[in-house]
C-alpha cells in the first residue's frame, strides 16, 4: 500500500512540475513578445516593440520597422518643396522663448521675443525648407490644411488641441506624416493616450534646476550625422514619467556630468539615474516621429549663439526634421 501512494505522490509532483514548467514557458514567451524592442531598442539595435508592430497598449504600429509607415498622402517635394509648421500653443505654462502669445490665423506676426518661431524661420532659410507657425487651433480643423506640411513641429504645453484637432493630427499621421516633438511638447495633452504613445510613451514628470551637463550620442544615424561623440549643454534635463519604449534613443545626458546631481525635480523626481534619453524617434501610427526634451532656452535658438549646446542642438533638430521628412532615411535600425 505505502508503495502505491508513493508511485501516485511521484506522479502528481511530476505533473505538477510539469504545469509549472509550462506556465513559466508561457509566461516568458508573453513577456519576450511583449518587450521586443524594449532595452535593445533603447540602445538602437531592437526590432519593432512588438512582434508584430502593434503595440496594444495604445493601439497602433509603432517602433524601428519601417513597415508601420504609410504612404498613403503625397507628401512629395518635388513640386513646391518642404515644408514644415510650427505649432506653440500654450494652455498652461509658456516657456520665455516662445516669446508672447501669437495672433489668430497662420503665419501671425512676431516679435523679437518670439525666438522658437523666429528660429526656426531662419533654420528653415539656412536648410532648404520652408515654415509657417501659428497657435491657432482652427488650422487643424480640416487635416487636409496639414497635408500641405512634410512636418509638424510642436513647442507646446497642456491641452493644446480640441477634438477636432486631435483627429486632423492622427488623420496626417496615419497618411504618413512626420511629427517633431521639442521640449515642452512634452508637456502637453497628459489625458490623451495616442498622444503619449507618439511621445515614445514618455512624458514630462518635473525638472531640476537649469544647469551644464554632457550630452553624448548613442545610435548613429542621419538626425545625430556630424555632431561629436559628446558636448556640453545646458537645459531644465527633464525627469520623464517612464524611459521612452520601443524607439531608437539617439542621445543622452550623464546626470554624474551635472554640477546638482541628483537633478532633484520640483515635483520630487530623483532623477533618471544612469539612463537619461534626450532625443529618440520612432514610427508611429504610419508616420514618423522625431523626438527630443532639448531646446530651453531662447539661445538654443538663435543661429550662431555660444550658448553652450546650441549649434549642437540645432544641427540635432535640423536633421532630425530632415529625417522625418523623408529628406534623408529615417531612423535606421
Amino acid at each position: 500500500m505505502s508503495t502505491s501512494l508513493s508511485k501516485i505522490r511521484d506522479r502528481l509532483r511530476s505533473r505538477r512540475l510539469t504545469a509549472l514548467v509550462a506556465a513559466v514557458l508561457a509566461s516568458l514567451a508573453v513577456f519576450t513578445v511583449m518587450t521586443a524592442g524594449g532595452a535593445n531598442a533603447n540602445q538602437g539595435k531592437g526590432l519593432p516593440y512588438y512582434a508584430n508592430g502593434v503595440d496594444p497598449q495604445f493601439g497602433v504600429c509603432r517602433g524601428i520597422d519601417a513597415s508601420c509607415n504609410h504612404k498613403w498622402v503625397n507628401f512629395d517635394p518635388a513640386k513646391n518643396g518642404y515644408h514644415v509648421l510650427v505649432f506653440t500653443k500654450t494652455a498652461g505654462p509658456r516657456h520665455a522663448d516662445l516669446g508672447p502669445a501669437l495672433g489668430p490665423g497662420l503665419d501671425p506676426p512676431l516679435t523679437s521675443a518670439n525666438a522658437v518661431q523666429n528660429g526656426m524661420v531662419a533654420l528653415g532659410k539656412a536648410n532648404g525648407f520652408s515654415v509657417d507657425w501659428t497657435e491657432d487651433t482652427s488650422v487643424f480643423a480640416n487635416p487636409a490644411t496639414l497635408e500641405k506640411y512634410n512636418a509638424i513641429l510642436f513647442f507646446t504645453s497642456r491641452t493644446a488641441l480640441d477634438d477636432a484637432a486631435q483627429t486632423s493630427l492622427r488623420i496626417y499621421m496615419e497618411g504618413g506624416g512626420a511629427f517633431i516633438g521639442v521640449h515642452n511638447a512634452f508637456g502637453t495633452e497628459y489625458n490623451w493616450n495616442w498622444y503619449l504613445g507618439l511621445l515614445g510613451n514618455a512624458q514630462l514628470f518635473d525638472h531640476g534646476p537649469l544647469q551644464t551637463g554632457t550630452v553624448s550620442v548613442t545610435a548613429k544615424d542621419p538626425s545625430t550625422k556630424g555632431l561629436p561623440h559628446s558636448w556640453t549643454g545646458e537645459d531644465e534635463w527633464y525627469n520623464l514619467t517612464t524611459d521612452p519604449t520601443g524607439v531608437k534613443v539617439l542621445a543622452t545626458v550623464s546626470e554624474k556630468s551635472m554640477p546638482t546631481n541628483p537633478p532633484v525635480g520640483y515635483n520630487g523626481s530623483p532623477g533618471m539615474g544612469s539612463f537619461h534619453p534626450v532625443a529618440w524617434c520612432q514610427y508611429y501610427d504610419g508616420g514618423r516621429a522625431f523626438l527630443t526634451t532639448l531646446g530651453h532656452d531662447a539661445q538654443d535658438w538663435t543661429i550662431g549663439s555660444s550658448y553652450p549646446g546650441a549649434g549642437e542642438f540645432q544641427s540635432l533638430l535640423v536633421n532630425g526634421i530632415k529625417s522625418a521628412m523623408g529628406e534623408t532615411s529615417f531612423c535606421t535600425a
